[in-house]
This record gives C-alpha cells, structure tokens and sequence, in this order.
C-alpha cells in the first residue's frame, strides 16, 4: 500500500499535507460492544497502536486514531523548535536476515526501493515545532482521541550547555519540555531517552545516573501522570537491569525499542544520507525484530524479579498478527508498529478484527 508518511516528500511537506493512502482515504473503522483493554488505567479496544516518530501532527493522530489504531504517540517535540535533517530521512535499508550485532560492524546499502521484508532508516534528528504552534495541536488531538483511545504525549530534552557542561539545564529543559506537554491535557507522557540530540553514539538511556535524576525532576513536575520510558536495545542485560532498578519506583512504563544504528551506504559505498554525523543512521522495520521482542522478554522477567506491576510497551519490527502476538506472549501489555503500520494503514483492522489469544 501507499506510505502514510511518503519518503519521496520532506519532513516539512509530509508535515503540510500527509497523511497520505488508506490512512485517510478508508472511512472510520466501526466496533461493537465497550473496550475491555486497559492502559494505565485506560478502557481501550486494542492495546495496539503506533509509536512516536511517524505521527507527525494531530492530523496523522487523528488518521490513526480513525482507522482503529487505539494508542497514538504524538511525535516527539521539545521546548523550542528544533530543525530536521536534510532530505532524505527515510530509505529502505538492505539486510538479509536479522540486524544483528555483528552486522552492524559492516556498512549496509540503502537506497529508494522499499521491498518485503522492509527496514527502513530513521533520520530525522528529532525536529519540532514551536511549542505556540505543537500545544495547541496537541491538545486537539488529545481531545479527537475516541472513546477506547488513548493520545500519549513524546517529548525530550534539547542539550543546554551551562556552567557543568550539559548539567543542570539539560534536566531542567526536559522537565520543560514535560509541563508544556501536560498542559496540552495528554494522559499519558513519554520520555524520550534512545534518541541522541548529536550523532547516533550517545543515547541518554545508557546514562542511568543521569537517567534517574532526569525522570525523578519529571516526576516532581507531572504527579500522578503516568510517565512512559523510550529505550534502545541493551546488548548487556545488566546493563538494562541497572536502568530498571533506578527507575522502576518513578515511571509506570517502558516502551522498547527504538531503533539499531548502522553505518548506510550507497550503491557505491558511498555514505547514504548526505550531511555531517549522519554516516550512521537507525534502522527501523523488519530486521530489528528480535531485538524488540529480546528486550521485551528480559522487561518482562525484570518486572518479575522486582515484583513490580509496570507497564510494557513493546515495539520493533511489527509487521503482522503473528508479530503483534509474539509481543504480546513474551509480555508486552500493549504493542505498536511505526515501520509495519506506515506502508500497512490498515495492520490495526487485521488485528482488530480476528480472535485475540488469551
């Protein structure tokens, strides 16, 4: 089908005038009955929706909300405006099989033929509005959430260099970046820790001090908000242990993953998405897969092991019914799909509509 997000226009131009295809074009998807789902204490039809990166605007939430996509993630914005990357963003990324560790150690062709089983790159740099134009479309996509919906505000901090460095403004700016989202009325926010501010290399979810000291200010500022987690893929379960035990008493969720770094290049081994520090790109689709549903099971075990009740969002390569249950049996309590649901606006109906396992 045709991509809500159309990787042939800029982010700017997909911003204006998307979304695009069956997203828009099927009318609104019809259920019978009351939602029997929960999420964060939420009624909601299907835990099932799209994560932050590919709903642009509260037109694409609305979209997805229309076509029984129940949990819609505003994409991710800050506390100022923040630019793009040069076009292009998004290109079909070459692996033959899963997108393993070791792969990564190799470059990786991309180019514009976007085939099954797809992994697309995710370079956008995590642009945003200002807020004078995101809070008040955000606060109407809040309020076109149906009943069974829920619209989950993204936002992350930007780098603040002060007296230490990146200190005590970095925390204080995510924590403005949470009060401008709340104000917009989200019932549920996330933060946005697995994606860098500069280059792919240095992604805030490693840092657990600074993690902790982050989401606790948060925490101080939104109440009894529910707060979201994002995070990358932990090759060292310790590692993913640590950040867990820092952090299960503040935040009520985590949602994993995001996406895979890899080195892109062209046909002829040149780099792939022109511009400086972007040699490196994530990778999202059908390769990261396994990742998704390794970190989903390791949280899973984790929540076990502390005894703990938080929630587990997991997404990575869900493409399918059969991906969605696989989340679904390693642990998630809700799934989403950024890569699947693009070139599939209709994935949410195939779920919706067939026999769920227990």
């Amino acid at each position: 089908m045709k991509p809500f997000y159309d990787p042939l226009l800029t982010y700017d131009q997909n911003y204006d005038l998307g979304p695009f295809g069956a997203l828009v074009d099927e009318p609104p998807f019809e259920r019978a009955g009351q939602p029997v789902h929960s999420f964060f204490g939420n009624a909601v039809w299907q835990p099932f929706g799209i994560p932050a990166g590919p709903l642009l605007n509260g037109n694409y939430t609305t979209a997805a909300f229309n076509q029984g996509y129940d949990l819609c993630v505003y994409k991710t914005v800050r506390s100022g405006a923040y630019p793009c990357n040069p076009f292009p963003n998004v290109l079909a990324v070459k692996v033959d099989g899963p997108l393993t560790p070791e792969k990564t150690l190799m470059p990786l062709e991309a180019d514009s033929n976007y085939t099954e089983p797809l992994s697309i790159s995710n370079s956008f740099g995590v642009p945003s509005r200002d807020p004078d134009v995101w809070q008040p479309d955000m606060a109407r996509a809040v309020e076109n959430a149906g009943v069974g919906q829920v619209l989950i505000g993204s936002f992350q901090g930007t780098k603040q260099e002060d007296a230490s460095g990146v200190g005590d403004a970095y925390v204080a700016d995510h924590v403005r970046a949470a009060r401008l989202v709340v104000e917009t009325g989200a019932p549920v926010l996330e933060v946005n820790l697995s994606c860098p501010n500069e280059g792919t290399s240095n992604l805030l979810c490693f840092d657990v001090p600074r993690v902790r000291t982050i989401v606790s200010a948060i925490k101080d500022t939104i109440g009894n908000v529910p707060l979201i987690l994002k995070l990358a893929y932990f090759s060292q379960p310790e590692a993913l242990r640590e950040l867990v035990e820092a952090t299960h008493g503040l935040a009520q969720g985590y949602a994993a993953i995001n996406t895979i770094p890899a080195r892109l290049v062209d046909a002829k081994g040149n780099q792939a998405l022109p511009g400086e520090g972007r040699a490196v790109s994530g990778v999202c689709g059908a390769a990261i897969t396994w990742a998704g549903l390794e970190m989903t099971s390791r949280l899973a075990r984790l929540r076990d092991d502390l005894d703990d009740e938080f929630t587990i969002i997991g997404v990575g390569g869900v493409a399918s019914e059969a991906d969605y249950d696989s989340y679904r049996a390693a642990g998630a309590d809700a799934v989403m799909s950024a890569t699947g649901a693009m070139w599939n606006p209709l994935l949410a109906r195939q779920i919706s509509n067939r026999t769920q396992p227990a």
